[in-house]
């Protein structure tokens, strides 16, 4: 049987939701996590940095494509050492100024991609995948990839079916 590997970034608190700047008790890319793993099972990694990103949704973006424009590789509290053990990967996130969070890229480029299958997950308000797609083939040398999954942010914690019908047939 597959074994099936989550990683993810997500962030709660101040988020843009439907135009407006909402605080969050759970970041939209945790609630679709949970309904990958209930799906198809598997392990979870959460991606944290060390130095957090400010609470405030506008410092924080600008935070973040100061990090995109430096291709900066924030320090993390933990690292994976490798992935040996998992067929799939589902790489997840919010969709921050095109594509993931630079500290998912920290963490990606220190694994062994050969053999594995990964898959891209955004969460966004109107920027779908992305260059998420793009940019885990230049990461990931030598993993193949299923077909992402691109989820509107706002309508994350009601995505289960979407999410659930996905993940299944991505590994099928």
């Amino acid at each position: 049987m597959a074994k099936n590997l989550i990683i993810y970034y997500s962030r709660a608190g101040e988020n843009y939701v439907n135009g407006a700047i909402k605080s969050l008790s759970k970041g939209n890319t945790e609630y679709v996590v949970e309904f990958i793993q209930k799906a198809v099972g598997g392990d979870l990694f959460r991606v944290e940095t060390a130095k957090e990103y400010a609470n405030d949704y506008y410092k924080c973006t600008d935070e973040a494509k100061e990090e995109l424009n430096n291709q900066a590789r924030p320090e993390l509290k933990e690292y994976l050492d490798n992935i040996d053990e998992y067929d799939n990967v589902f790489v997840c996130g919010p969709c921050w100024w095109g594509t993931y969070p630079m500290a998912i890229f920290t963490q990606l480029e220190k694994l062994n991609w050969s053999g594995k299958k990964v898959m891209a997950v955004m969460t966004h308000e109107g920027s779908g995948l992305g260059n998420s797609e793009h940019d885990l083939k230049k990461i990931c040398t030598g993993a193949m990839f299923g077909k992402g999954l691109a989820i509107h942010g706002a309508d994350a914690p009601s995505s289960e079916s979407t999410v659930v019908a996905w993940a299944k047939d991505v590994i099928a």
